[in-house]
């Protein structure tokens, strides 16, 4: 788990706070909890949030006013 946090960039306590809310896949093994390096960048690309253009966007606030 510690190498899945070290991908995302954030600590095991938010992983673990994924997993115990069901926000991303994972295998149950006995004891272990395993998670695909698919998933992980599923999670990571879910999240991302696109650049804007500024042009555009002050068109689009003239047109609005």
């Amino acid at each position: 788990m510690d190498e899945a946090a070290e991908y995302l960039g954030t600590g095991v306590r938010f992983l673990r706070r994924l997993i115990a809310e069901r926000r991303i896949p994972f295998h149950k093994v006995g004891k272990f909890v395993r998670i695909k390096i698919d998933d992980l960048e599923a999670f990571a690309a879910a999240g991302r949030v696109e650049a804007f253009d500024r042009e555009a966007v002050r068109r689009h606030v003239r047109r609005a006013s």
